[in-house]
């Protein structure tokens, strides 16, 4: 159980607190409502640039990382396609330094050329490493749009094109920025050594004089179902042949997205697994396998991939693969199957909870789902599932009208191992 207080300012910053003597440190998680999903179809890549562009200088404090290096903090960030995350550990002593610091840049950015032309070099450069410049480094360019038509999470993070942010204007992001970055759209958890009253104290005395923000009015075109089954084939400079299954699933706030979470953990979680035993070790179809769910907030993908083996045939290895989907349905697995991935889950939330900073993190995107207190209750959620469930989920899920395939092949003048 994780207690914690909670706070909501005038100005509509959310404040999270969560007392935790176990370490010297002091845990600061800021996350933002915004990710890629948030951004113009035609000016893609904006949420992953801001990340960058968040760590340039903010309009009083020229330099982020210098001050909390020399109070012996730690900082990073992530996007993705709901969210962005931002977080810092120091010594609670110094607890301050992140508010001052983190307050400044929710206040505004210094939204310098300079700054702007670094970060989009930053970027860019991270898009051809890797994206462009690594096997197998471009698929979710090619699946994303494969499976979504009109969704926006038909582009990954990084963007649809490095042209987007090659082009990206001061105006651009200045916009982007007020549109989306508010005390009004974000979530403040703080985890360590702290009494709540304190933080309270602190974030009013930060956070407070940062004015409300008109944010920009989340529409998101709702995917429609798909009737009928996708594929692509593409050849590229790789030594194996690849397959990528995308069906579409529920989003992270129905009950069956812990359903179709432990689907993908009974098909390849671990060595016994069933894709792993039947596919890799009996039949050695696949040097790699996998099924995973992408965990979006908004309807995701359960993605079932598999890297061949020499000699392998296309048609051999997506068969294998369908019967192992089907089997979901036809062998429905045992009590002793399911309650093993529950288990593994459990210890994997349990170890989650360990250190105050992915305490902060948890705190904060289970308050973006709508509160917090999902927090305590998730094991609980994975424990009551069924195997009807799972068969039930499983038989909506594995249709073949409803799967996107992507072939990625060896180019057709090297040896081809498909």
């Amino acid at each position: 159980m994780i207690n914690f207080e909670k706070k909501t300012l005038a100005n509509g910053l959310t404040v999270i607190v969560h007392p935790d003597n176990s370490s010297p440190l002091v845990a600061i998680n800021i996350v933002y409502n915004v990710g890629s999903k948030d951004e113009d179809p035609d000016k893609t890549g904006f949420a992953h640039l801001f990340e960058h562009l968040m760590f340039g200088g903010s309009v009083n404090i020229p330099s982020y990382d210098e001050p909390l290096q020399m109070v012996g903090g730690d900082n990073n960030a992530f996007t993705n396609n709901d969210l962005t995350n931002y977080y810092i550990t120091l010594p609670k002593e110094n607890i301050e330094t992140a508010f001052w610091l983190e307050s400044d840049r929710m206040l505004s950015l210094a939204f310098s050329p300079k700054s702007l032309t670094v970060q989009k070099n930053v970027v860019i450069e991270e898009f051809n490493q890797r994206y462009l410049n690594q096997p197998y480094g471009d698929v979710w360019l090619m699946l994303r749009p494969l499976a979504y038509k009109v969704h926006p999470y038909q582009w990954a993070t990084i963007g649809k094109s490095v042209d987007h942010i090659k082009n990206a204007t001061l105006d651009d992001v200045k916009k982007f920025f007020f549109s989306h970055y508010a005390p009004n759209n974000a979530i403040l958890s703080v985890v360590g050594n702290v009494v709540a009253e304190e933080v309270f104290t602190l974030a009013e005395k930060w956070f407070g004089p940062i004015e409300h923000r008109p944010i920009k009015t989340r529409t998101l075109a709702e995917e429609p179902e798909q009737k009928k089954a996708r594929r692509l084939s593409v050849n590229r400079d790789v030594p194996y042949s690849s397959i990528y299954m995308a069906f579409p699933m529920v989003g992270r706030k129905s009950r069956d997205y812990q359903v179709t979470d432990l689907i993908s953990d009974i098909l390849s979680n671990g060595k016994s697994s069933r894709l792993f035993v039947n596919c890799v070790q009996n039949r050695q179809l696949f040097s790699e396998i996998n099924a995973f769910i992408t965990g979006d907030i908004e309807p995701g993908l359960m993605v079932v991939t598999g890297r061949l083996t020499d000699g392998v045939t296309i048609e051999t290895a997506e068969q294998a693969l369908w019967d192992e989907l089907q089997g979901m349905i036809s062998s429905p697995p045992t009590e002793y199957e399911l309650q093993k991935v529950k288990n593994r889950f459990e210890s994997g939330i349990m170890f989650s909870e360990v250190t105050i900073l992915s305490k902060a993190m948890n705190l904060g995107f289970y308050e973006l789902l709508g509160d917090a207190e999902i927090i305590n209750h998730e094991i609980e959620f994975y424990q009551k599932i069924s195997i009807d469930d799972i068969v039930r989920v499983s038989k909506s899920l594995f249709k073949k009208e409803k799967c996107s395939t992507l072939l990625y092949l060896p180019e057709l003048n090297s040896t081809n191992h498909a």
